[in-house]
């Protein structure tokens, strides 16, 4: 089971850089499995990952083997934390995401706004938290403060995060947020139409992940 997950993990991780969800050595995913996790290494490029090399990490987020795992451990453990049915966690610097992490006007609240379906029914409402550091665990008790009721988040000035029940799940609703990301930045100025309060949240009764 374990051989599986660390291919499909780097499978999935190829995929997002290969479409430049993940640029350089930016961007970093896990896994849980068992009573552990599988982390992408620290200073790693998704694209060219090797499975026996993940770090593999104790319940507490303590590694065990392989290489040294990612800097930004702390956001993924706290989503953990505070979502017990997340099966893995994607954290990605994908452009319009972060774009809209950077915008001085984007809702902190609501950064990625419902206008169309599959955002309402893959991740929900989507706050911004303050800015931290690359790496510093400054930024888990901002997360654990959200991620109870949100699937995701965008870390100011820096991109999104995305938990999902499982490491499929996760990497789908982190496209979904970048598509919508791009959608939203590309009709600013626009009159959009917005899904209305009770169509979101029939979706998000229908699919949201608890």
């Amino acid at each position: 089971m374990t051989g599986d997950l660390r291919e499909r993990l780097c499978l999935w991780a190829r995929s997002l850089f290969e479409r430049g969800l993940s640029p350089g050595s930016s961007g970093n995913i896990t896994c849980r499995f068992g009573d552990g996790f599988l982390a992408t290494p620290t200073n790693s490029c998704m694209g060219f990952l090797d499975p026996a090399r993940l770090s593999v990490l104790d319940s507490e987020g303590r590694p065990v083997s392989g290489d040294k795992p990612t800097k930004e451990l702390p956001l993924h453990l706290a989503y953990y934390r505070a979502r017990p049915k997340a099966g893995a966690v994607v954290h990605l610097h994908s452009t319009f995401a972060t774009a809209l992490s950077c915008l001085a006007d984007t809702d902190p609240e609501d950064a990625i706004p419902a206008i169309t379906p599959y955002i309402a029914m893959r991740v929900g409402r989507v706050p911004v938290l303050p800015y931290t550091h690359p790496g510093s665990a400054e930024v888990a008790p901002l997360i654990e403060a959200k991620a109870g009721e949100h699937a995701a988040v965008l870390l100011a000035n820096h991109g999104p995060v995305v938990a999902g029940t499982d490491l499929d799940s996760a990497v789908f609703a982190a496209e979904e947020l970048e598509e919508t990301a791009k959608l939203i930045v590309i009709t600013r100025g626009m009159k959009v139409r917005r899904l209305d309060d009770a169509t979101v949240a029939a979706l998000q009764a229908l699919y949201r992940l608890r």
